[in-house]
């Protein structure tokens, strides 16, 4: 199990009945969890206070009672985010990622040689602001133009307005092929696709069916002497350990010998000390 405990704008303080209770800087925050199967006796006095509860409704939901802004900072380590809940729940940030941060950050600042990273599905830019802080080159694709902005934004907001990141709007499946084709290759791969996705030209893929796909693409654009490679996902079909057999045999096809691979469960602690499950990551360094 990985999990971060240097957060200082982000706790989540308990769980109960599906749901999870968090402070996001100063708001305290409700928001469902499919991982919460169990039941608290809701101790904590911000179960009545909240700012804010997201309330699904059918195929949706939205926010109840929002005393919230339309947007926020909270920071980590030097980094600075934006917060914005919109909808299905999400504020545009995991912390629970803050673990993988740390680990890929030391990775190149120890490198001593220049890093390129390829952050892919890369989001709202977590991953992609915490490789740059440490010094490398970051190529940053997503599919959604607007998540694309929201990085720019979080990477400005952290200092890093004129580091070499490069932010590519595009379908990763069509991109990694036109890199393999300007044989443009990269040092380091972070990978986090979602459960389900959409082409550019509406085509459905379910990860489960596409990952090793995926994988062997992002071989095709790994230099001979890559630093890591981070495959994380959210999908409850698939286990860490699925994850870490289907990275390691494309891999091996793809003539990479790993020095070491880990498989792991990220999560979140609690205020009482227990943990909330969010999701598995695939760890690799050569």
């Amino acid at each position: 199990m990985w999990y971060s405990d240097s957060w200082k704008d982000y706790e989540l303080i308990d769980t109960s009945k599906g749901m999870r209770l968090e402070r996001w800087g100063k708001y305290i925050l409700v928001r469902p969890d499919p991982q919460v199967i169990w039941t608290s006796d809701k101790k904590y006095p911000e179960w009545r206070r909240a700012d804010a509860e997201y309330e699904r409704r059918g195929g949706g939901g939205s926010w109840k009672e929002n005393k919230l802004p339309a947007e926020w900072r909270i920071s980590y380590k030097g980094l600075t985010f934006t917060i914005a809940p919109g909808g299905f729940k999400h504020t545009g940030l995991f912390p629970e990622q803050a673990a993988n941060w740390d680990w890929f950050s030391e990775l190149i600042r120890e490198a001593g040689r220049p890093i390129k990273v390829l952050n892919l599905f890369a989001y709202t830019g977590g991953a992609t602001v915490a490789a740059a802080a440490a010094g490398a080159s970051v190529c940053h694709v997503d599919a959604a133009k607007g998540m694309v902005q929201r990085a720019k934004d979080n990477a400005a907001l952290s200092g890093l307005a004129d580091a070499p990141i490069r932010y590519i709007v595009d379908d990763v499946r069509k991109f990694l092929l036109r890199e393999k084709r300007r044989e443009s290759y990269y040092d380091a791969i972070i990978m986090d696709p979602p459960s389900y996705g959409r082409g550019t030209g509406g085509e459905v893929w379910k990860l489960e069916d596409n990952l090793e796909e995926l994988i062997e693409l992002c071989t095709d654009v790994l230099t001979d002497k890559p630093l890591f490679f981070l495959l994380n996902s959210y999908s409850t079909g698939l286990s860490p350990l699925t994850m870490r057999h289907t990275l390691e045999l494309a891999l091996k096809r793809g003539g990479f010998a790993p020095e070491k691979v880990e498989e792991g469960e990220l999560a979140l602690p609690c205020r009482d000390g227990s943990f909330l499950p969010c999701g598995g990551s695939v760890r690799v360094t050569f």
